[in-house]
């Protein structure tokens, strides 16, 4: 018997009643949020089922919501596959932006340690408990995670650009139609 969608909802809700919520599915995977809480309970208890088995953590990363409110402005993904009925899930769990950490999954799928070390990296989410949480490719003493949407794409006060190199055209410039 392979392992179907609705045995999933049915098996994670159960287990876990108010704390996981939004079933669905979005491109083609099944999706849902849990707490931030409880969301280490959530990833061991889809690895550990015998009917689960969710034995491989295939990613983990950080989402920045800037629109959000700032209680759920950032998220933290897992992807998540069982490769007996090769069925995959994708589990999110939103962090306000005041208090951006959640529990590591390290003790519970080793592969995480660099997952999460970038994440923090680039989004600043802390995972609470990483055995060796520090920046992974960018400079040590840099201050800001350069994922977050807080500042703007461009600068406006660089001169070393020209725009009618990146398709723009300012008002006072008129292209050569000639």
């Amino acid at each position: 018997m392979s392992l179907e969608i609705t045995d999933i909802q049915t098996k994670v809700s159960g287990r876990f009643e108010g704390g996981v919520s939004n079933f669905r599915m979005e491109q083609d995977i099944f999706t849902f949020e849990a707490g931030s809480e409880i969301i280490k309970d959530v990833i061991r208890f889809m690895k550990e089922d015998e009917t689960l088995r969710f034995n491989f953590l295939t990613d983990l990363c950080g989402v920045h919501y800037p629109d959000n409110d700032t209680s759920s402005q950032y998220a933290v993904v897992y992807l998540l596959h069982n490769w007996i009925d090769n069925v995959r899930v994708r589990v999110k769990t939103f962090l306000p932006a005041d208090k951006v950490e959640v529990d590591t999954v390290t003790g519970v799928f080793a592969s995480a340690n660099w997952m999460e070390r970038e994440t923090y990296d680039f989004y600043g989410v802390h995972f609470i408990g990483h055995p060796n949480l520090k920046r992974i490719l960018n400079d040590e003493g840099m201050k800001s995670f350069p994922m977050r949407k807080e500042y703007p794409l461009e600068d406006s006060a660089r001169t070393d650009k020209d725009d009618r190199f990146f398709g723009r055209t300012p008002d006072n410039y008129e292209p050569n139609t000639k």
